[in-house]
């Protein structure tokens, strides 16, 4: 009888160990597949279990291996970083390449468009990158995906920045120009050209502009829009009666070691209310600029 009671518990005993080697061992296999767990793309990155997931901070990976983050709550600032996806694993170098910067994303599972994982100085705050499907890394705006369509924010290389509405307009940065264009119900093209020139100082350029127009062009000076006190320099064109309802406005700027000039180009129709609809938000995109400086 002893016997038999001996052989029951050592039986147990194996059959108890078998599973937790196999709850620390197979299960673990199961969860983190081989590398790599990222790919290019744009991953929102929350805290697992917090009641508050709203997707508002990112991970753009332009590659495998390289990336940056970006803060959509807050102008979408962020750091560059460098990566190495190992087992288990990746190391990350945050805005460079010391050991000060470096810091390692412990891999728990990764399923169809998941990572899950934890910094390795951070155990406690397990999160999760979920991948955004059709998010271009490329063009990606975190600032504009957390305000919506409607209250984007365009961004120039040349230090100035425009609120618009997605829905209505399209941009187009092209060299020295950037295109503004409205793609709403008009009579006619509606449409912003941005130009920074070293050719010219703001008050030639625009008079120079104005006189490609013909001899009805008006000028007159006041203070630049975004501005508390820099001088602008104005050329408007009214439409011809009779005519196609095109008119053309352009003012401008001195500006680093030039001008820059934003020329308007518009139409009007016989809809008073769709003119209005479309003056309104053509003078919204110049009365949203501010300036780097």
């Amino acid at each position: 009888m002893k016997k038999k009671l001996l052989e029951k518990m050592m039986t147990l005993s194996v059959i108890a160990a078998m599973t937790v080697a196999c709850l620390a061992g197979c299960g673990k296999n199961n969860s983190v597949p081989a590398p790599p767990y990222f790919e290019k793309g744009v991953y929102a990155n929350y805290t697992e279990g917090a009641e508050d997931t709203a997707r508002t901070y990112f991970y753009v990976f332009s590659d495998e291996t390289y990336g940056y983050t970006a803060d959509g709550a807050n102008n979408g600032i962020g750091l560059p970083f460098d990566i190495e996806q190992t087992n288990g694993a990746v190391e990350f170098w945050f805005g460079g390449s010391d050991e000060d910067s470096e810091d390692t994303l412990v891999i728990t599972g990764a399923e169809a468009g998941k990572v899950m994982g934890y910094f390795k100085d951070t155990p406690d705050r397990p999160m999760i990158f979920e991948l955004l499907e059709g998010e271009d890394p490329d063009s990606f705006s975190a600032e504009n995906y957390v305000a919506g369509p409607e209250d984007s924010v365009y961004h120039d290389a040349n230090g100035w920045s425009i609120r618009y509405d997605a829905n209505r307009f399209r941009i187009t940065p092209q060299g020295p120009q950037v295109y503004i264009v409205y793609t709403g119900e008009s009579a006619g093209t509606n449409m912003i050209t941005v130009t920074y020139t070293v050719d010219n100082n703001a008050e030639a350029a625009v008079r120079e502009l104005g006189e490609s127009w013909g001899d009805n062009t008006e000028y007159y000076e006041g203070v630049f829009p975004g501005t508390d006190d820099v001088k602008g320099y104005w050329a408007s064109l009214n439409p011809e009666e009779g005519g196609s309802g095109m008119y053309e406005t352009a003012i401008a700027r001195d500006y680093m070691d030039g001008a820059i000039i934003f020329e308007l180009t518009g139409h009007m129709g016989e809809d008073e209310e769709m003119n209005m609809a479309v003056s309104d938000s053509m003078a919204g995109i110049i009365d949203s600029l501010t300036w780097d400086e």
